[in-house]
This record gives C-alpha cells, sequence and structure tokens, in this order.
C-alpha cells in the first residue's frame, strides 16, 4: 500500500435552484467515503436566485486514498497523468474539474461541476517534485486497482 503524498483534498460543487439538492449532493458523494460530512453554505446568484455550495475536506489517509482510488476510474486517466505538469501549480496544488452529471450516474469523468484540489507534499516545496509525488501515486494506484 502507498503511501499517500497529499496533505489533503478539497471537493466542491454547486447546486443551483434548477437542480435538485439531493441528486448534486449524491455526485459529489461519488468520490467520498461512505458517511462523510459534507459541508453547505448558502449564497445568491448574481440575480438573486439561490447557490447551494456544497464542500467536503478529505485529510485522514485513508479517505484521501478513497477519493483518489475513485479517480483511477477516470475515463481518460493517461490524459489527466500527462497533463499533470499544466494541473499542479507553483504551490504544489493539484486542480481538476470532474463532470457533475457523470459523477451522478456513478462515472467518473474530467468535465464541469465539481471542483478537486489537493495539496500535494513535496519536499522541498516545488512544482516538480510535486508532479512527481502525484503522478507516483496515481500510477500506484491505479496498479492496485488492476490487480483487483
Amino acid at each position: 500500500m502507498p503511501k499517500i503524498p497529499l496533505h489533503y483534498v478539497d471537493l466542491r460543487t454547486f447546486c443551483y435552484a434548477t437542480e435538485d439538492e439531493k441528486r448534486v449532493e449524491a455526485a459529489l458523494r461519488t468520490f467520498l467515503p461512505e458517511e462523510f460530512e459534507v459541508e453547505r453554505a448558502e449564497t445568491e446568484g448574481h440575480y438573486g436566485d439561490r447557490i447551494l455550495v456544497l464542500s467536503a475536506r478529505v485529510e485522514n489517509a485513508d479517505d484521501v486514498r478513497h477519493v483518489l482510488g475513485r479517480l483511477t476510474d477516470l475515463e481518460g486517466f493517461d490524459r489527466l497523468l500527462a497533463e499533470l505538469d499544466q494541473r499542479v501549480t507553483d504551490n504544489c496544488e493539484l486542480f481538476l474539474r470532474l463532470d457533475k452529471q457523470a459523477a451522478f450516474n456513478g462515472a467518473v469523468r474530467l468535465g464541469d461541476g465539481i471542483t478537486v484540489r489537493a495539496k500535494v507534499e513535496a519536499y522541498p516545496a516545488k512544482k516538480e517534485r510535486a508532479v512527481e509525488n502525484a503522478e507516483a501515486v496515481l500510477e500506484e494506484l491505479r496498479d492496485e486497482a488492476a490487480e483487483d
């Protein structure tokens, strides 16, 4: 079992007035461990419409492993690996966006709707080292999933 070189993973999505809150939460929970707490914050859109922000911060190593394990199901996983240099910032943060509708249906796809931000461990804290760490753990988890 590989060490998880991430401090935390943040997941966030918006539930607009035209969407069903339970379905949007179900889409977010596609990536979360069972019974994980989802935070809710209500805000207002430009035209006064209600927007509910659903978010979760995953910090426990086993829970982070669960989130990353779901990413190994990503359609186009090799594309994600190839784009890591563009997806990791100088602050050692990995960003990606996932398709909310696909997540509701249990699929994992790059797209719009769910934002994932992960703080990658890197010593020294350099982007290049963070990219290497992110790539290594994602490849190891993919290999583990292939063995199962």
